[in-house]
């Protein structure tokens, strides 16, 4: 007479009439002992129900979309010819008591009984799976084939996932369409690469404490954001700084004259507005310098919106000043004090901070002969101006006191080469120098 097992839902817990989410046999299939047959899901956790002997399956129950309980009866089961009550009274060896990790798994005589199943393996369905962590270590890839059914399998082929770098949270590693999903999730939210990886070791880990007293001290949250985007940028852009002179002795001056006219205004012009005004008339001579990389386009951009660093006690940050093109000096002048004021309060608006075609970056007022800023992407150069100083020039026969200010002019070198680099130092020394080329 055919033995056939009944195989049913086991003491799940509190858990009721749960979905079936996973059917992973079909009738004729040959299972082993504790090979998952269907997959559960609560509100709160996802299960499995594993095989209790090796046999062949004859018959479904369930199906997809079902709703089981404890004791439902999920199939029926006729177990392998080596299941013979014979075969299971026979003494067990060393070699195979080992794969019998409790008295349910064992064969049992032959009865219309229903079998007992071993407790179902509990998977909290919040648990995160470390998908990004298997795809990028080789050791995470498993050495056998991945265990998926079919259902599942398939799931990943229309996805375009290769099962062998998803980490299955299910029993023995087996993966779920939960783990795929989460697998594609995690690697749509990793930064994109460049395109180029760099060989590095890792950061060294020191216990500064061995050599004296040491203070930690947090950084503050806009040093934290300008970590990440200042080493991004100089690691992704290939930075070159051309360095110049320019002479502003006539056009310090001409500042300190409007200044006394301007007393009353409470308005005071700074060198900064007349550098931007400069600035902005060699930007439209020289447009791939007001430009964006974007893949293999440049989008040269018809507004002139630049942006200054502004030093706060938290760190730098860069307010932007629009339409600069339409605003003269002294307009530009109120307009960077008041953002210089409200970055020091920490009262900018995000639109202060955003659109930026070109950045300055002044430490005139603190010192410096000269620097490398480096760019804010995704703009293709920044103007670095360092702290004035008078020096001898040689002029009509003889050496004169005059008033220079060091420029420092770091560009992308995959759109700006080194020539239009120069000739936009250059004009823009020579505007400085005497601001009526700009009306040219």
């Amino acid at each position: 007479m055919e033995t056939v097992f009944e195989v049913k839902v086991p003491d799940i817990g509190e858990f009721k009439d749960v979905d079936v989410i996973e059917v992973m046999v079909k009738p004729g299939d040959t299972v082993g002992i504790d090979d998952p047959l269907i997959a559960i899901e609560s509100e709160k956790a996802t299960m499995e129900v594993p095989a209790p002997q090796s046999g062949i399956i004859k018959d479904i129950k369930v199906k997809l979309g079902d709703k089981v309980s404890e004791g439902s009866l999920i199939l029926t089961l006729e177990p392998a010819a080596t299941d013979t009550p014979g075969a299971a009274a026979s003494p067990a060896t060393p070699s195979t008591a080992a794969p019998q990790v409790d008295s349910n798994s064992s064969a049992t005589p032959a009865n219309t009984a229903a079998a007992t199943v071993p407790a179902a393996r509990l998977t909290p369905a919040s648990a995160p799976v470390n998908a990004s962590a298997a795809s990028i270590d080789s050791d995470a890839t498993p050495a056998h084939k991945p265990h998926a059914s079919p259902s599942v399998r398939k799931f990943a082929r229309e996805l375009g996932v290769d099962l062998s770098l998803v980490r299955g949270s299910g029993r023995n590693g087996r993966i779920f369409r939960i783990d795929i999903q989460q697998f594609v999730s995690a690697e749509l939210t990793k930064p994109k690469s460049s395109g180029a990886t760099l060989d590095l070791i890792p950061w060294p880990k020191v216990d500064f404490t061995r050599f004296g007293a040491i203070e930690t001290k947090p950084l503050s949250r806009i040093r934290k954001f300008s970590k990440a985007n200042l080493a991004r940028n100089w690691v992704m852009i290939p930075h070159v700084t051309q360095f110049d002179e320019a002479d502003v002795t006539d056009l310090e001056e001409f500042r300190n004259h409007i200044n006394e006219d301007s007393v009353k205004s409470g308005v005071k012009v700074t060198m900064l507005a007349f550098v931007l005004k400069a600035l902005v008339g060699v930007l439209i001579e020289f447009p791939e310098f007001n430009s964006s990389l974007d893949g293999d386009n440049l989008i040269l951009k018809k507004y002139f919106h630049l942006g200054f660093a502004a030093d706060t006690p938290n760190g730098l940050v860069v307010p932007v000043l629009r339409d600069v093109d339409k605003k003269g000096v002294r307009q530009l002048a109120r307009e960077t004090a008041e953002l210089a004021a409200s970055a020091r309060d920490g009262k900018l608006k995000p639109t202060d901070i955003q659109g930026g075609c070109f950045t300055v970056s002044s430490l005139g007022g603190i010192g410096g002969t000269a620097f490398t800023p480096i760019i804010n992407a995704p703009e293709v150069a920044v103007l670095g101006v360092s702290r004035l100083a008078y020096k001898p020039v040689y002029r009509d026969g003889a050496f004169v006191p005059r008033l220079m200010m060091p420029l420092s002019l770091s560009y992308d070198h995959r759109v700006i080469d080194g020539a239009m680099a120069a000739r936009f130092i250059i004009r823009l020394a020579t505007v400085l120098n005497d601001l009526r080329h700009s009306l040219l």
